[in-house]
């Protein structure tokens, strides 16, 4: 359905509905930056690195959403000018309709044409969602049917090409997933108990003369979910069938033809007081995109799958300078630098000490301990023609990261609350970003909030770096003041202190401000961005260094 189409569908749809009121609604978001020069920043041979050509930039999304009766209709414009902010996807460029959909929805069907977003089961085989920190936007352009003709069961059907840009991709997607819950057939009154099955596939033409491939990759997966009383635990097992591996970025391996599978485990529980969560995965080459060449691509452009890295996710600034990216990718090609997947997970638990109590005191303590770890695949590894490898499934081979942390939350009294966090990482850059090194890191980090009334509180923040190599210590400051609900001030700094070139001991600092009123929030921002990794929800984007004023607005209606 192209956009042409669309709008005269829309305007169809209005006219038969003329007589009846339907409802508005939406949102503008703009995030905009004005670069500037900063002789801090020094390229490879020290030289100054000159802010972009048009050093103003700016993301805009205008969304509008009409709904009357059964039907829904949105459309969302999308501006990047004059270039879009530094490092995303070169395809967003100019203005124009981002995405657009027509949705038709009753208790027992729900049908979608045009754009849209899905996830089968934990998303390892199909996720597409919208993420505009990142600048992912991998809806499914095509059409969904959802049949749900009983409260146990759920079958979701599309067919689709994903979005790459203001285009989409060669790639045809499609897929099903069905979902029972067994517990209301069972009449398990005490239990939830939920079964679901899914499958993926994608059919693309190469260039590929003579492929030992198929055009179709076919996805298979299963999944469990039960829970009763303050227990829990869910498993998910996928399959890809064989396909060309992508090493080297823009080269399909007509040789190297392998499948792929996934394996997630997670086991809780949790009442007052207190809970303990653990996870459990491994991967062995699962990384799907629309289109075969798009692996390997630092925009995420593409992505057909969720694989985001299980680990804490941490908010001081300098416990995510060095934080774990997933490793679902096949690289064979050079004998000292050699993984198929990854294997590992993480432990999670918390308690409250009751209030009264010796440790708890008037108000309660809370104590949080988290620790994860992730090694590459134990195998066997042929670098030379024909290339090929064997792994063994529960064997933990070369270790790529680990954290553990614990952290204390304490409050005083009615105004004065404390957090103190320790951390202790190792990062081994060599194969988690295929460069060189291994870094070992405790950081140490103290906060203070004080709450002068119910609406006006100061929050302070010191955090402390301690690293054997790569950029060595740093230390970072942060001063949060919220007056009211409406306006917040801060004020920041990371200092890389301990850098072994006194060239690049740069001080990364903020100021800035933001205003709420109803459903809207302005920020305006000066300072310098670290370069490195910006995550959300375990999925991370790189971002270069730079220094300039940066404005948001964000609305809803």
């Amino acid at each position: 359905m192209n956009k042409k189409i669309f709008l005269g569908f829309i305007l169809i749809t209005f006219n038969l509905f003329s007589q009846e009121k339907g409802v508005f609604s939406g949102g503008f978001e703009s995030n905009a930056q004005w670069y500037l020069n900063d002789p801090c920043f020094l390229d490879e041979f020290y030289n100054p690195v000159s802010h972009p050509e048009n050093p103003l930039r700016s993301n805009s999304y205008l969304l509008l959403n009409y709904k009357i009766k059964n039907w829904s209709f949105g459309i969302q414009g999308e501006s990047y000018l004059q270039d879009a902010l530094l490092n995303y996807n070169p395809k967003y460029e100019k203005v124009n309709i981002g995405t657009y959909f027509a949705q038709y929805k009753n208790e027992k069907i729900d049908v979608t044409a045009g754009y849209f977003y899905e996830q089968f089961g934990s998303g390892l085989l199909l996720r597409t969602w919208e993420d505009r920190a990142l600048g992912i936007n991998n809806s499914l352009r095509g059409i969904r049917f959802i049949y749900k003709p009983t409260n146990y069961f759920t079958l979701k059907t599309l067919y689709g090409q994903q979005r790459t840009g203001f285009d989409v991709s060669k790639g045809k997607i499609f897929g099903a997933d069905l979902e029972l819950a067994l517990s209301d057939v069972l009449k398990m009154e005490n239990s939830d108990l939920t079964i679901g099955f899914n499958s993926v596939g994608r059919y693309e033409k190469t260039d590929i003369v003579d492929p030992n491939f198929d055009k179709l990759t076919m996805t298979y997966g299963g999944r469990v979910n039960y829970s009763h009383s303050s227990f829990y635990i869910s498993s998910e097992f996928d399959y890809k069938s064989k396909d060309a591996v992508v090493q080297v970025r823009n080269q399909i391996d007509n040789n190297l033809i392998k499948s792929g599978n996934a394996l997630l485990l997670n086991v809780g529980y949790s009442k007052k007081g207190f809970g303990v969560d653990g996870t459990f995965r491994r991967l062995e080459n699962m990384s799907f995109y629309s289109e075969r060449l798009a692996k390997g691509n630092q925009y995420n452009d593409m992505i057909l799958n969720y694989v985001p890295s299980l680990t804490k996710q941490h908010h001081y600034n300098l416990a995510n300078i060095y934080v774990y990216q997933a490793q679902p990718n096949v690289i064979i090609n050079d004998a000292s630098l050699v993984k198929a997947g990854e294997i590992g997970g993480q432990i999670d638990l918390f308690y409250n000490f009751k209030k009264g109590s010796k440790i708890g005191g008037k108000y309660g303590t809370k104590v949080a301990v988290n620790y994860s770890q992730y090694h590459g695949l134990a195998g066997t590894f042929y670098i030379y023609s024909p290339q090929d490898y064997s792994t063994e499934f529960l064997s933990f081979g070369k270790k790529y990261f680990s954290d553990a942390n614990l952290e204390i939350t304490k409050k005083w009294d009615e105004k004065w609350q404390t957090v103190f966090t320790y951390i202790n990482q190792y990062y081994n850059k060599k194969f988690v970003e295929e460069t060189y090194g291994e870094v070992k890191t405790n950081i140490i980090g103290a906060e203070a909030i004080y709450k002068f009334n119910p609406t006006h509180s100061v929050r302070t923040q010191a955090e402390h770096m301690w690293a054997n190599s790569d950029k060595k210590n740093w230390a970072a400051l942060l001063a949060e003041f919220n007056f009211g609900t409406k306006y917040t001030f801060y004020v920041s700094d990371l200092y890389n202190y301990g850098n072994d070139d006194s060239r690049l001991r740069h001080h990364y600092f903020s100021v800035g401000n933001s205003f709420r009123y109803k459903s809207t929030r302005l920020s305006l921002a000066y300072g310098r961005q670290r370069g490195g990794l910006v995550c959300v929800g375990g999925v991370c984007r790189f971002v270069p260094e730079s220094t300039g004023f940066s404005f948001s607005i964000n609305t809803s209606f």
